[in-house]
């Protein structure tokens, strides 16, 4: 008995001991897939990340669960409306309206981070890191309910993990100035809403996309595929637009676009 007869019996032998049964084996020179596998319903893990590697995932409106590799899981403009599947470790969160901030955390959260101030007394400082991830908050000013201005009641959230600087702009109602800028730093990968009329307008938020320079582009807190073809209309003579299948995205300094581009993730 060859050494190929003797492997090929020992599987088989597994399979039948699971309590499957075995379908037709594949003849050596049948061409493509392997159909019959399907009926085997063997468990499919989720890919783990390489040590350099960030997976983001739009939830929906202006949450995005942010992944490493050290297993640090993190949610953006957590709120009691649109949450991820999972209990994030780090939540960030913003008062503009109920959508961005969460009045009941889930407890399990270790850091529960708001973009401004609860006792009022200034804006709010945040710079934390657990495992492989570093968070910090740029503050910036909003419109209340009643027409003024709050000001540092919004904060933009600078996700720092390996080489990647991923920056999510929150609920920003107004361009951002040269010291906003520095406080960011360099961004490789920015999360910005588009909606032009609750946040910032359309053409002032190409002006923040054009200042930061961030290589991935990634829009968010639209409503509606008419709201976001509009601001793409807008900004199809500056950079290319990738649009994908799939809500989420596995990305490294490595697999960053050689150019700034748009990619949209499907959602709303």
């Amino acid at each position: 008995m060859t050494v190929a007869t003797m492997l090929a019996r020992f599987a088989l032998t597994a399979i039948l001991a699971t309590g499957l049964a075995a379908p037709a084996l594949a003849q050596a020179n049948e061409p493509g897939c392997r159909p019959e596998m399907a009926s085997y319903r063997l468990p499919i893990q989720r890919v783990n990340l390489a040590r350099d590697e960030v997976r983001l995932t739009f939830i929906g409106h202006a949450t995005f669960l942010i992944e490493t590799a050290g297993g640090v899981k993190a949610a953006t403009d957590y709120n009691d409306y649109v949450r991820p599947p999972v209990t994030p470790d780090i939540a960030t969160m913003n008062k503009a309206h109920s959508t961005h901030y969460s009045r009941a955390p889930d407890p399990a959260i270790k850091q529960v981070l708001p973009g401004w101030d609860p006792s009022g007394k200034g804006a709010a400082h945040h710079d934390v890191t657990l495992g492989d991830m570093r968070v910090r908050n740029v503050p910036t000013n909003i419109r209340s309910y009643g027409g003024d201005t709050d000001y540092d009641g919004n904060s933009m959230f600078v996700f720092e993990i390996g080489e990647l600087c991923i920056a999510h702009l929150g609920h920003l109602h107004h361009p951002l100035e040269p010291g906003h800028l520095r406080a960011l730093g360099r961004v490789d990968i920015v999360l910005f809403p588009v909606d032009g009329s609750y946040t910032l307008d359309q053409e002032g938020m190409l002006e923040v996309l054009k200042a930061v320079q961030a290589r991935v582009m990634i829009p968010m807190h639209f409503f509606g595929g008419g709201t976001l073809n509009r601001f793409l209309s807008r900004s199809q003579d500056l950079w290319p637009v990738e649009r994908r299948d799939r809500p989420e995205i596995v990305l490294s300094k490595a697999t960053l676009p050689a150019k700034p581009t748009i990619i949209v993730l499907p959602g709303h």
